[in-house]
């Protein structure tokens, strides 16, 4: 079971990411903006992080750029979910850091199968020293 940390700006997309993340029988905790998700990240050190980009305060790219580059959270994974559908956008997103790019409206099978597929490779690689 892993512990993820879903960060977004909006409760029924909080509430509806909690719900695959706990039928998949995982852990969560979550922070309603980039700022708060680069703190609890730091704080609680979860196995994964499902980042929105557009939020205020710090957007999900520059959560994703902080926690990519700080020592005791650049090996957590980031899979940004999120509704900027442009590929530069996609690029932009992976630049920072990001594993996985998953854009909005997305189907439970679609953020099931990215969740086990980066969890997979993460646990596969000894953790950077």
């Amino acid at each position: 079971m892993a512990r993820i940390l879903i960060v977004d700006d909006s409760p029924s997309q909080l509430l509806g990411i909690q719900r695959i993340v706990e039928k998949l029988g995982h852990e969560w905790i979550t922070a309603e903006d980039g700022a708060q998700g680069v703190e609890v990240a730091k704080r609680e050190l979860p196995d994964m992080v499902l980042m929105d980009v557009v939020m205020p305060n710090l957007n999900g790219f520059q959560a994703t750029r902080q926690l990519s580059r700080e020592t005791t959270t650049k090996h957590i994974p980031v899979i940004l979910v999120t509704t900027k559908d442009q590929d530069t956008d996609r690029m932009w997103g992976m630049r920072q850091g990001a594993k996985a790019y998953l854009t909005k409206p997305f189907s439970e099978d679609e953020l099931s199968e990215v969740i086990e597929r980066i969890l997979s490779a993460s646990s596969e690689q000894p953790p950077a020293a």
